[in-house]
């Protein structure tokens, strides 16, 4: 994956575009760090239909969503408070 410097890719943006439909996703660096990546819009429907649901789908859904958002019971572990003396 390339990566383009902000100033770049703003300045170059029909190549910028261009490499990340013929080679793939682009990364975008801003001073230095990774800021953000340019996909194919194939690719991120492909990551987006296979990534889990939001918590505002799960809230919202008619299925039942305690399963995955309340721990075991027993799971978690007391502290023990020291008597005061």
């Amino acid at each position: 994956m390339k990566s383009w410097a902000v100033q770049d890719a703003k300045a170059r943006f029909s190549e910028f575009l261009e490499a990340c439909l013929s080679d793939g996703p682009q990364m975008v660096t801003k001073r230095g760090a990774e800021a953000a990546v340019l996909v194919p819009a194939a690719e991120w429907r492909r990551l987006h239909a296979a990534a889990k649901p939001s918590l505002k789908e799960l809230l919202l859904s008619d299925e039942a969503r305690t399963e995955c958002l309340v721990p075991p019971r027993g799971a978690a572990r007391r502290r023990r408070i020291a008597p005061i003396r």
